[in-house]
């Protein structure tokens, strides 16, 4: 199974939907709450190439997007295969 990593705020909609997918597919992950840490953001920012929305997905190192891009990965059957 792929190593899958979230950057999310606590009360982000758009987070918890992220990972309400991902526990719905039984998917584990690696969460990191950035609320109010800069450093971990900056850190987040340069790994997603300059995003800074949250939340921020990455599959085996490789950033993904966010939660839009995760739902669209998954409604054109694509996730799967990025998971295995």
């Amino acid at each position: 199974m792929s190593k899958v990593e979230i950057y999310t705020w606590q009360y982000c909609p758009y987070c918890i939907r992220a990972k309400s997918l991902l526990k719905k597919k039984h998917i584990n992950f690696i969460e990191y709450k950035i609320d109010g840490d800069e450093d971990a953001r900056a850190l987040m920012t340069e790994r997603a190439d300059g995003r800074r929305t949250l939340p921020q997905i990455f599959i085996d190192n490789a950033g993904i997007g966010g939660c839009d891009d995760l739902y669209t990965l998954e409604n054109e059957n694509k996730l799967d295969a990025l998971l295995n």
